[in-house]
């Protein structure tokens, strides 16, 4: 699927919108878009299932910041399955002030989660 054309009405909108937004909001859709990306560039799921590489996570971290540890940390997730429940997440820390660290422990729970689910569908077999 192909994107707007350069300069085409999407595309003037979408930077309107963007100088719109003050430095933190344009951080969080710069982050959704490269979430988006990532998801459209997954690759199919191997038929023996991939071990997550754990990421510390710093004292101090943004919610964006932990979104994208936690893909290095689960590559083999299917981010299109999670899209909704990640983008609620930021939403509540990003219009209703939800703290980040109450949020990144949730993200957490949802990456596992899903983790889990991965693994129920590609048991370990031989």
């Amino acid at each position: 699927m192909m994107g707007p054309a350069v300069g085409s009405a999407t595309e003037r909108r979408l930077m309107r919108l963007f100088r719109a937004l003050d430095a933190t909001q344009q951080e969080t859709l710069l982050a959704f878009a490269a979430f988006l990306h990532e998801r459209g560039h997954a690759q199919g799921m191997p038929t023996r299932p991939r071990e997550p590489v754990p990421l510390p996570r710093p004292a101090e971290e943004s919610v964006i910041a932990a979104i994208r540890r936690l893909s290095k940390t689960y590559d083999m997730l299917d981010r299109g399955a999670m899209l909704h429940e990640t983008s609620a997440l930021m939403s509540s820390h990003v219009l209703q002030g939800r703290a980040a660290a109450e949020i990144i422990d949730e993200l957490e729970g949802l990456f596992e989660r899903h983790y889990q689910e991965y693994r129920a569908r590609h048991p370990v077999t031989g």
